[in-house]
């Protein structure tokens, strides 16, 4: 028979004999632990260091307590084991129902500890699922509101684009009429010249012809009208200049503004499409704690709409110097030209009369014909000049005509409108009034050849008073701009 459980090896310097009776009966330790503790088949795994199979010898028959005494017997009949074994394997150390708790209490503990890791495992693999979920729709949130952002930069980087390109371009048209007014200024100095030098020419004439007719009254009025011209086209032209000015400034603010846009469109278009996978990607340690912001959305996107609003209401003003530019420059070329005509009718009357003045002194034929030729020629002039005008006439016409196909709401009366049906009826009316002349001469024609005989002592100062008007001042008044060139066309 083999020794069943822990055989300790134990030394002690004086042994005692083992006394006869120093266990219970077979039979009641038999029950003392096989009633109590049923057996219960576990399961356990071959790697773990306390099967017994590890350090010991398992016995292949399960063994059968008989008789203490008898068993005690047989011992000793067969093999007398020493001395500190048999006390060693009497007096152990424990009970079997030590050792039946002890794997209770370790098959407890082994459960406990895989609930808990199993709890630990699942907790954990939940927590992870949560979290990636959790930080997935954090990124997903994020780049959802970089996406938001590019869209806004967009919307405003296309109107500053806009107002941008609206402005370069009110800009190019106002530096155009600038460079109109301009040339419309210069364009004024001859006429000025010339209107200044016809009354230093008329102080030379003589007698009674030395008088302060229409002539001189509208050569004044000329002169006062160019001046008053000028100074308003000067005027215009601090004006356009100023306007300029701001003009560019409104567009360097909105270069500035778009530049900005652009680069912040680079960069959140760069961040909204970044990837897990993307290239590029790094840490940035203590980035989070960096604010470096200047504005918030609303503080950023008035910034950007003040900019847009101060362009608009700077072009605003542009367009409108803009069209005061070009109605002052049709007005005050249509004024100089007005008076241009008057002073020209008024030497043409004039002219006329000294003729016809020196037609009444001549007596001999020869010198009434003289006079009769240039009234012919006054005639003739005035039928150019009513020939000239229907140009102008057929102009306003076509243009009034062109302006009638305008489209829906653009019909409007604009000053343009006005200006135009105003010019007609000028033009037409000076048609008229040169009609009316061209009569007014041929009549005073008829008059010179009734009347040569009776201004024969006057010849020489109606001469030279005819001369000075119709040689030197006429002849000068020859080269007035005309109407493209006051206004800067040419």
């Amino acid at each position: 028979m083999e020794p069943l459980g822990s055989t300790l090896t134990a030394t002690y310097a004086h042994p005692k004999p083992t006394p006869t009776n120093f266990l219970p009966a077979v039979s009641t330790l038999a029950s003392s632990y096989r009633d109590r503790f049923p057996h219960n088949n576990v399961t356990h795994s071959l790697s773990l260091p306390w099967r017994p199979s590890t350090y010991y010898k398992v016995a292949s028959n399960s063994p059968t307590l008989g008789p203490y005494c008898t068993r005690s017997q047989k011992v000793c009949d067969n093999t007398m084991l020493p001395f500190v074994s048999n006390r060693t394997t009497l007096f152990t150390r424990y009970t079997p129902d030590d050792w039946y708790r002890s794997n209770l209490t370790n098959y407890l503990e082994s459960d406990t500890s895989r609930h808990n890791s199993e709890r630990l495992r699942v907790d954990t693999s939940r927590l992870i699922q949560d979290k990636y979920q959790h930080t997935r729709k954090t990124q997903a949130d994020s780049t959802q509101n970089l996406g938001e952002r590019v869209n806004d930069i967009g919307f405003w980087k296309s109107e500053i684009t806009h107002e941008l390109d609206a402005m370069i371009g009110e800009t190019n048209a106002l530096t155009d009429v600038k460079k109109k007014l301009e040339r419309a200024l210069m364009e004024t100095e001859a006429p000025l010249q010339v209107a200044r030098e016809c009354l230093f020419h008329r102080e030379k004439r003589m007698g009674i012809d030395l008088v302060h007719d229409d002539v001189e009254i509208q050569l004044l009025t000329e002169v006062d009208i160019i001046l008053c011209c000028e100074e308003r086209m000067k005027l215009h032209l601090d004006k356009a200049i100023a306007q300029l000015a701001a003009n560019r400034a409104s567009q360097h603010e909105l270069e500035k503004d778009l530049s900005d846009k652009q680069a912040a469109y680079r960069i959140d278009d760069k961040c909204h499409h970044l990837r897990n996978t993307s290239d590029g990607v790094s840490y940035f340690r203590g980035v989070e704690r960096v604010d470096a912001t200047v504005s918030v959305p609303e503080s950023w996107a008035k910034f950007t709409d003040d900019n847009v609003l101060h362009s608009q209401s700077t072009r605003a003003a542009s367009s409108k110097l803009r069209d005061d530019i070009h109605n002052l420059l049709v007005v005050t070329a249509n004024e100089m030209w007005n008076q241009f005509n008057k002073v020209n009718l008024s030497f043409t009357s004039r002219i006329a009369e000294t003729a016809d003045a020196k037609n009444k002194i001549q007596i001999h034929l020869a010198k009434t014909l003289q006079e009769i030729f240039q009234t012919e020629m006054t005639i003739e002039s005035i039928k150019k000049a009513i020939k000239d005008k229907s140009a102008f006439l057929k102009v306003a016409q076509t243009r009034l005509d062109e302006r009638t196909r305008r489209p829906n709401i653009e019909l409007c009366r604009d000053m343009a409108q006005l200006r135009l049906v105003n010019e007609v009826y000028e033009v037409d009316d000076t048609i008229q009034t040169l009609q009316q002349r061209l009569k007014e001469a041929e009549d005073t024609l008829q008059s010179l050849v009734h009347t040569k005989a009776t201004l024969e002592h006057d010849l020489a100062v109606k001469a030279n008073s005819l001369y000075i008007d119709q040689e030197k001042c006429m002849s000068m008044r020859k080269t007035f701009p005309n109407t493209l060139r006051l206004v800067g066309f040419c």
